[in-house]
């Protein structure tokens, strides 16, 4: 199976619809000129994913109380449903506050039993059923591997056959996550790294992205699906990735495990052979190299022989 991401206009699918989109890229100008083939925009990618203090400085402005006036208006742009939010729109004290927003109870219902694993956030989803048989994800004649991915060789090898699930976030979807089943989830591991964009203009251009930018590991232990690894990758201006979770404790499905501060940013999740068997919906359109946008608690796939 081969994933291919291009610059070319982004499309995905609609679960809720099952109609094909065409996304509306936020920044799309600014990301075009930051990836494209030239000396300038190479150095200008470089420097705004290694220079820290450069995501740092934007997250701060987007702390500040006149961001606010920035709300109404992107949320008119991208259409999004804020009868959903917890708060009014009136109430947020910042753009980035209403980033990192809160849904009303229940605005995220989970499919559904313990054999049922679901989506931890909003997002686009791509699933591999057998990664081994990926042979890495190859774009343009680069791969990626578990090994860089999660800094730990015994780890990796424990994963090589089984399954994986990218999801990405837009800066316009909702941004918390959360666990997609019951378990005890360890203590998060950092592995520092730049920030670039995880935006396919970017990942198009470099597949390490996601092994090479500052990411998060946490085991989810003791499900119906085995042991699952989940990896919160941040991006660029998303130097803030917020474990909200008590570590080493038991967590229901459902439960929130953190927040991503302003930026587009991805999740993944691993898991071990033979444990889950995907929705066909979610195979289908991944084959094809479309990713399928669902909401938290959307079923992923169910045990297998369940």
């Amino acid at each position: 199976m081969i994933f291919m991401l291009s610059s070319k206009p982004v499309y995905y699918i609609d679960r809720k619809t099952n109609t094909k989109k065409k996304e509306a890229i936020y920044g799309g100008t600014l990301l075009s000129l930051l990836y494209a083939n030239n000396i300038f925009s190479k150095l200008l990618s470089y420097a705004v994913a290694h220079i820290t203090l450069i995501s740092r400085f934007y997250g701060f402005w987007q702390k500040m109380p006149y961001t606010k006036k920035n709300i109404a208006p992107f949320v008119a742009k991208f259409n999004i449903d804020y009868s959903e939010f917890e708060k009014s729109l009136d109430q947020f004290s910042s753009f980035n506050d209403f980033f990192c927003r809160k849904l009303k109870k229940n605005a995220r219902p989970l499919s559904g039993g313990q054999n049922c694993i679901v989506a931890p956030a909003d997002g686009r989803y791509l699933v591999i059923p057998q990664i081994s048989t990926a042979k890495g994800f190859y774009i343009k004649g680069h791969t990626f591997s578990l090994e860089t991915l999660l800094q730990d060789t015994s780890l990796a090898q424990d994963y090589q056959e089984g399954s994986m699930v990218i999801a990405r976030l837009c800066p316009t979807d909702y941004h918390r996550f959360h666990f997609p089943i019951e378990g005890e989830a360890t203590t998060t591991k950092l592995i520092n790294g730049p920030l670039f964009s995880v935006n396919p203009i970017a990942a198009a251009k470099n597949v390490h992205i996601f092994s090479e930018n500052k990411r998060m590991i946490t085991l989810l232990e003791n499900t119906p699906f085995d042991t699952i690894v989940y990896i919160e990758v941040g991006a660029t201006n998303v130097g803030s990735i917020i474990q909200t979770y008590t570590p080493n404790s038991h967590v229901n499905k459902g439960d929130e495990k953190g927040f991503f501060s302003f930026g587009g940013s991805s999740l993944i999740l691993l898991f071990k052979p033979n444990t889950l068997l995907f929705d066909q919906d979610l195979i289908n359109n991944s084959s094809q190299h479309l990713e399928t946008l669902i909401l938290m608690g959307s079923s992923l796939g169910r045990l297998k022989n369940s």
